[in-house]
């Protein structure tokens, strides 16, 4: 599995409320993506920053998700480009499942 890190600036003016609203309106989307496997939302109020890290099957999968639609809609939403990096994700310590996953 691939660990994938996204961040991008977000306005100074923006509240986490107003992020959640653009939050509500995603997790549809990637709740229904066959190849993510678990993705926790970002927010730093202090540094204008927001972002995600998602559990990807493939790192081909995090790319394709990524693609230059998805950067062209970040910028029109926060005028923004996204800084990505991806890890390898050798273990997962799920306390909420009760396991340790060996990927």
């Amino acid at each position: 599995m691939i660990t994938e890190f996204v961040l991008f600036d977000v306005p100074a003016e923006m509240t986490r409320e107003k992020l959640m609203e653009g939050i509500r309106t995603v997790t549809e989307k990637w709740r229904r993506h066959p190849d993510l496997v678990r993705k926790t939302f970002l927010f730093d109020r202090e540094a204008n920053q927001a972002g995600a890290c998602y559990l990807w099957k493939t790192k081909a999968a995090a790319i394709a998700a990524h693609d230059q639609a998805w950067r062209d809609n970040l910028m029109r939403l926060y005028g923004s480009v996204p800084t990505i990096r991806y890890f390898d994700t050798p273990a997962i310590v799920d306390n909420a499942l009760g396991e340790v996953i060996e990927t």
